[in-house]
């Protein structure tokens, strides 16, 4: 798609609209397709124009597929938006599985990054101490804690990335054995065990459903954590006697408290504080190390989605994660609502009937907790996205779709679920709500994260770096500062979907070995982006 920028783009011969890349004025004519269509009135850059007459009822097609009916007659030219392209669900052949990509290793030396080998064999690619909260009770107190390691007293351990609080909104009043309850706890619990996670404390009010010592056992026994557990870096990684410690890599720095046991706020800002002090010469005494392309983690994502996200960025991201599934990595794509409507893309690539069948299953779930909600799956895209061109959910999640390339899909994990290492492309059922999104993922293990956006989400998620990909031009020179990669040249005819793609390819690695991502750069107040974005989904009823 590189050289001279054409006004508008058809993505597929037998598309009935096209893209423009420009704002279209009423008299204004492209030529495309092999043939020259005036425009009736103005289109704005990234929305629909008709190539065809189409009538009442008639299907519209883009990326070859159809993302909608015509509401009333539409006359080539027109603008093709809300206001004449309505949604109907329509029959997708969901087959269960059929095709195979292969994606062929390149020839030349393996990449490879600079990160932390932890003692169960995953690797980091930061080095934090974390505050989890077990319970929205101490989530002030974390952040007392955390605030008093700044800058300036964190300049003396330049091997750790910084002191977090991950606090959260629940952790009471649910029924820890119901769906919301096991889901809480297996995000908090990934969090716990995150690679990225070099030193931890678990912080408590002592009297919540879930407990401290719940967050760092594979079955919630509630066993008591006790003392803390510490690893001097270099020496033989000590065997995990305790069960409840048996979730966490054996290097990590444990301690927990509860302000109830502390005996109130004050008293347990101080032992946090202390417990942080303790923590830090161990967790900055840890070195990064050569490790292999395949054992990243990558979590795919998209928020502020326009008319250019399922062209430039996304595709362009689908490139880089084919490009680590092939060297063996693990690449997950997530937000179910915002693939249904082209989930059929993603069955028809399964490795198993039963893979795809999974995918089926988790889109009739959400079909059934929306219709409960008093909504449905259509109820998208947002204002924002319809705003950047985005008229019906099929379009929006063609275009997300292309986030996970062409690989074929190998696994299908439920929230917040363990994704096992190297293995391939792989989806996680999470809302598309950005933040609970994300944070399933990274529960889930993602070392790097990359989101696209096109209308402008300033999104970071530590303790996992977020490189954000801007989907155009304009809105990437407009907020230069919140974006890493600019994915827009595309349509400028200035760089094709894989010149991007290896450039997105290259960043993970240089962000995986250390290289901070704008978000992380970024610091107003001594605060930086990302520990807010700590979200996990809530599920049932709060008693």
């Amino acid at each position: 798609m590189s050289g001279a920028r054409a006004d508008v783009l058809a993505l597929r011969p037998d598309d009935d609209v096209a893209v423009a890349v420009r704002e279209l004025a009423a008299g204004d004519v492209v030529h495309v397709a092999g043939r020259d269509v005036t425009v009736a009135a103005a289109v704005p850059r990234g929305h629909k124009v008709a190539l065809t007459d189409l009538a009442t009822g008639a299907g519209v097609h883009k990326y070859g597929q159809v993302i909608g009916v015509a509401t009333q007659p539409i006359r080539a030219g027109e603008h093709v938006h809300s206001h004449n392209l309505g949604y109907e669900e329509g029959h997708r052949d969901e087959a269960l599985g059929g095709t195979h990509a292969e994606l062929a290793v390149p020839d030349g030396p393996r990449p490879t990054f600079r990160g932390y080998r932890r003692a169960d064999g995953r690797v980091g690619t930061r080095n934090y101490v974390a505050i989890l909260t077990s319970v929205n009770c101490s989530a002030s107190t974390a952040r007392m804690i955390a605030a008093r390691f700044t800058p300036e007293v964190l300049a003396a351990y330049p091997g750790v990335d910084g002191v977090i609080p991950l606090t959260h909104q629940s952790g009471c009043g649910l029924v820890p054995s119901s769906e919301g309850g096991r889901l809480l706890l297996r995000t908090l619990r990934g969090y716990a065990a995150h690679p990225n996670v070099g030193g931890l404390l678990v912080l408590g009010l002592g009297c919540e459903m879930v407990l401290t010592e719940q967050l760092t056992t594979p079955d919630g026994s509630g066993a008591f954590l006790g003392m803390p557990t510490t690893h001097v870096p270099g020496a033989p990684a000590p065997a995990r006697t305790d069960p409840v410690l048996a979730d966490l890599p054996a290097d990590t720095v444990v301690e927990s408290l509860t302000i109830q046991g502390e005996g109130g706020v004050r008293a347990t800002v101080a032992a946090g504080v202390a417990a942080v002090e303790r923590m830090l010469p161990l967790v900055a005494a840890r070195e990064r190390e050569e490790c292999d392309v395949s054992e990243l983690v990558l979590a795919l994502n998209c928020g502020g989605s326009d008319g250019y996200s399922g062209i430039t960025a996304n595709p362009a991201l689908g490139w880089a994660s084919d490009r680590l599934v092939a060297y063996g990595a693990a690449s997950v794509l997530a937000e179910t609502p915002e693939v249904f409507g082209a989930e059929h893309l993603l069955t028809r690539r399964a490795t198993r009937p039963e893979t795809a069948q999974r995918l089926l299953d988790r889109i009739a779930w959400w079909k059934d907790y929306t219709r409960a909600g008093g909504g449905s799956l259509d109820n998208n895209p947002s204002p924002g996205n319809k705003a950047g061109g985005l008229t019906t959910i099929l379009e929006k999640s063609l275009g997300a779709v292309a986030k996970g390339g062409r690989a074929d899909l190998s696994a299908v994990y439920e929230y917040a679920e363990r994704v096992a290492p190297h293995v391939g492309f792989a989806f996680m059922d999470t809302p598309g709500y950005d933040p609970v999104s994300v944070t399933g993922l990274v529960a889930g293990g993602a070392n790097v994260v990359v989101f696209t956006t096109g209308r402008g989400s300033v999104f970071g998620c530590r303790p996992t770096p977020s490189i954000k990909v801007a989907t155009n031009t304009p809105m990437y020179r407009a907020m230069s500062e919140d974006m890493d990669l600019d994915a827009g040249r595309i349509v400028d005819g200035t760089a094709t979907v894989e010149e991007v793609g290896r450039e997105i390819f290259d960043r993970i690695l240089r962000v995986a070995s250390g290289e901070q991502t704008v978000s992380e750069e970024l610091a107003i107040d001594g605060q930086t982006i990302g520990a807010e974005e700590f979200v996990p989904w809530h599920v049932g009823a709060v008693t």
